[in-house]
């Protein structure tokens, strides 16, 4: 029972690595309280999830609705003990394309923006609103998520990876503004993993993704959701601005 009757906050909770990491920190003593946009979906998973899973709909880009979310947590709850930052979409679209010289496509405005909106200003607006309390109570954990293609770029994703990158930072700067309050800030960064999202990635583009982890194969949702069971618990009491990658070994071009 590593995090056992511990408040934890996942954003991105209702589906895929999200919905893992719920269910593992329940498992673990948690009281998972996730957040997503689609509300079918997010209160069909914490009916599965169970008692010890309360779900609403929140959409991280918008400050107003993270606020309100986090004031009737506290309102219920008393304090929040964990914050996961794992909400991210992705909008796939190249700088610039080009044939015979002329422009033929590039990624739009909206493309762009929509990817940074949610996933790092995300990240910003859900840790900036818990920060005053976890100071309050001197002590937390904010675990962020990140991305291998941070690490090694990735086609066609410049502005996933740029928001990714920016998180990267993001954990390194709290990491040394908060640690004296006894908070902890770390982030992981997944490999591919077996989610809805890799259907989208076309059968031939997965098979070269797969022969560059030198384990072969995907990871489990549930394989992701360990890193942040450890590093949410005493466990990890002294990992701190620390990037974990859960990703098989994966290394571009190998």
């Amino acid at each position: 029972m590593l995090l056992k009757d511990k408040i934890a906050l996942i954003t991105g909770g209702t589906q895929g690595i999200g919905k893992a990491i719920a269910e593992r920190f329940i498992k673990e003593g948690a009281r998972a309280i996730i957040c997503g946009r689609n509300k079918k979906t997010g209160e069909a998973t914490a009916k599965e999830l169970g008692g010890n899973c309360e779900y609403y709909q929140v959409d991280v880009s918008k400050r107003d609705q993270v606020q309100a979310w986090v004031d009737d947590v506290i309102k219920k709850h008393k304090r929040i003990d964990v914050l996961v930052n794992n909400a991210g979409i992705a909008n796939d679209g190249q700088l610039v394309k080009m044939k015979d010289g002329e422009l033929v496509s590039q990624m739009s405005e909206e493309a762009f923006d929509s990817v940074i909106d949610v996933n790092l200003k995300g990240t910003f607006n859900c840790a900036q609103a818990v920060s005053p309390i976890m100071i309050r109570q001197l002590q937390g954990v904010i675990l962020n998520t990140s991305s291998v293609t941070a690490n090694n770029g990735s086609f066609g994703l410049g502005n996933y990876v740029a928001s990714k990158e920016g998180i990267n930072g993001l954990t390194k700067v709290w990491s040394r503004e908060l640690g004296k309050h006894n908070i902890r800030v770390n982030v992981v960064a997944p490999g591919f993993t077996d989610t809805n999202l890799v259907d989208t990635i076309p059968k031939e583009a997965l098979e070269n993704i797969i022969r560059q982890i030198p384990l072969k194969r995907l990871a489990k949702p549930e394989e992701i959701a360990n890193a942040y069971a450890f590093l949410a618990s005493d466990e990890a009491s002294f990992i701190n601005g620390a990037s974990l990658r859960v990703d098989g070994g994966h290394v571009m071009g190998t």
